[in-house]
């Protein structure tokens, strides 16, 4: 440990021309040693407080520190005494948050926009009498009319007019240009598969039904309200990513704060300053004048 102090002989009594300031209580006088050195060191009050008895409070634990700023990010070098690496943390903090709201709840407005233009443009029922048209084996055409469509739901929505378990049954048996079976409605990965695969373009109310069930003909065919669609889902899904990126931010943040805060913490621990006052021997008595002691260890 290196010491380093400064001393202000403000009061010296044989420079001011004043009265200098004595020890009245016996009790309580400096022993002066007739070392200098010694001496000009000696503190005035007899009763400061001792290491034992409290006399190294500014010292701080870097574990707290560290579990303050994992939990509160800023609040651990708040906690070291170091105000603006605190207000750094902690606005990144409330900045990434803030973001990932932002972005989440933008990524919600854009997909129940997407999903109710699914809804108006995008039938079921249609994409099935599309594949029982063109797809189906004529042996098999009977059996999926009478069972892929329920009967008496004529003004009901589309999702509502087909039996599902049959419809999966029908794309499996056609396999090949239906890689996927399209999950029930309401289901994420069936407003995915809408507008991802051109399996799916003929359920879409501009599309060309005269088509022949050829896949890259089709996709060469794909129609406007598709293109439409994929291109605002995509925009849900950036929104969603960017939500997910300031999370990810806001996360870092609390390790990278917890980490400086046990540093910051540390160094505050090696480095500090105390005020005191310091009795100096004179002519007349002890002087008592302000010092400043800096203490930094290696």
């Amino acid at each position: 440990m290196r010491q380093f102090m400064v001393v202000a002989l403000a009061l010296a009594a044989s420079m001011a021309g004043a009265q200098p300031l004595r020890s009245t209580s016996p009790e309580k006088e400096t022993p002066l040693t007739g070392n200098i050195r010694q001496d000009l060191l000696l503190t005035a009050r007899q009763d400061a407080p001792s290491p034992a008895q409290g006399g190294e409070a500014h010292h701080k634990s870097p574990w707290l520190a560290a579990g303050m700023s994992l939990v509160v990010p800023g609040s651990g070098e708040f906690y070291a005494e170091n105000y603006w690496k605190s207000a750094l943390f902690l606005a990144v903090e409330v900045g990434a948050w803030a973001l990932a709201y932002h972005f989440d709840r933008k990524g919600d407005t854009q997909t129940d926009f997407f999903q109710g233009y699914a809804d108006q443009h995008w039938s079921v029922v249609q994409y099935a009498q599309y594949t029982i048209d063109n797809l189906v084996e004529s042996s098999r055409r009977a059996y999926y009319e009478s069972n892929v469509f329920i009967s008496g739901t004529g003004q009901l929505p589309p999702w509502q007019r087909v039996n599902w378990d049959v419809l999966n049954q029908m794309e499996r048996e056609i396999g090949s240009f239906y890689s996927h079976t399209l999950p029930p409605h309401g289901e994420q990965q069936y407003y995915e598969l809408i507008g991802k695969y051109p399996q799916f373009n003929q359920g879409w109310d501009d599309a060309n039904l005269s088509l022949p069930p050829d896949y890259f003909l089709i996709k060469e065919n794909l129609t406007q309200r598709y293109l439409y669609y994929s291109s605002e889902r995509g925009k849900a899904n950036d929104y969603y990513r960017n939500a997910s990126t300031f999370v990810t931010v806001a996360v870092v943040n609390h390790l990278l704060s917890a980490i400086d805060a046990a540093w910051t913490t540390s160094s505050y621990n090696r480095a500090s300053a105390q005020a005191e006052v310091q009795a100096i021997p004179g002519p007349a008595g002890v002087v008592f004048v302000p010092a400043l002691r800096f203490q930094y260890e290696f």
